[in-house]
């Protein structure tokens, strides 16, 4: 498991020339050379993302090593007033209009954290303006349908989004990435959603106490989801085909990293990156 140790977004500079040395370019795809991610170090407290004023700019961000995405964790209390002050002058106007689709004020909060601290981070990654940043659908590996995971249009940087009630996790890497978060669930959502796990994760769920198994099934499903959204299928794919595994270490699948993320108690949430 990793904790989030990525750095806060840094205090905003003076508006000037942005001459951070780019990102580096992304391993050819099928690479399966790189490293595997290092032990995690011992859990310690989680570094809270921090964002800066939104009407200052900030540097662009240093470059990301291939096998150690970026993790930011957003609390939708801590910025909530500010993110919507500020939200009509960084989102895009189909942001906007699908966050007053939300009938919960807290589904709407969240949704518009997590959105504008995401394109805070790739602006600051790019050396633009948030609200220039653009970003697109890839096509559907499944079916080749514009509808596969977001992506920025020029393809220079890789990025993913999870949320849930009160907390967002944004990944930013140089290769494909997934990331997700979840709610520990209850024990009811466990029974009746393990039937569409890979039959030995259901198996391992199975020898474990009922008090065990709403964290292990938050495990299991996070890795999951993280993985499909990192190959940009998402839960359009059969959730019981790959084993990520529901124990204490995932089981990557070939060609991926797969990690949990150290999160506040009563949530678990992963990352995938593609090698």
């Amino acid at each position: 498991m990793i904790p989030l140790v990525s750095p806060p977004l840094p205090a905003a500079l003076p508006t000037g020339p942005l001459d951070s040395p780019p990102l580096p370019a992304a391993p050819p795809a099928g690479r399966t050379d790189s490293p595997p991610l290092p032990p995690a170090p011992p859990a310690g407290p989680l570094i809270p993302t921090t964002l800066p004023p939104l009407t200052t700019a900030l540097p662009r961000l240093p470059g990301l090593r291939p096998v150690r995405p970026q993790l930011w964790l957003v609390a939708t209390e801590a910025h909530q007033d500010t993110v919507t002050q500020f939200a009509p002058l960084v989102l895009a106007t189909e942001e906007l209009a699908r966050a007053e689709e939300f009938r919960r004020s807290g589904d709407r909060a969240t949704y518009l954290c997590a959105h504008v601290g995401l394109r805070r981070l790739l602006g600051a990654h790019l050396g633009v303006a948030p609200r220039t940043v653009s970003v697109a659908r890839a096509p559907c590996p499944c079916c080749g349908e514009p509808h596969g995971r977001p992506v920025l249009t020029d393809g220079r940087l890789h990025f993913s989004l999870s949320h849930c009630e009160g907390l967002s996790l944004i990944a930013v890497a140089s290769t494909p990435v997934g990331v997700d978060i979840e709610r520990v669930p209850a024990a009811h959502t466990v029974r009746e959603a393990s039937e569409v796990l890979h039959p030995a994760e259901a198996a391992e769920l199975a020898a474990l106490t009922p008090a065990h198994r709403p964290a292990a099934f938050a495990r299991v499903w996070t890795r999951k989801e993280a993985y499909l959204k990192g190959l940009g299928i998402g839960l359009g794919a059969d959730p019981a085909a790959e084993y990520v595994g529901a124990g204490p270490v995932p089981s990557a699948p070939p060609g991926w990293f797969l990690t949990d993320v150290t999160v506040p108690d009563g949530h678990h949430a992963a990352v995938a990156l593609r090698r």
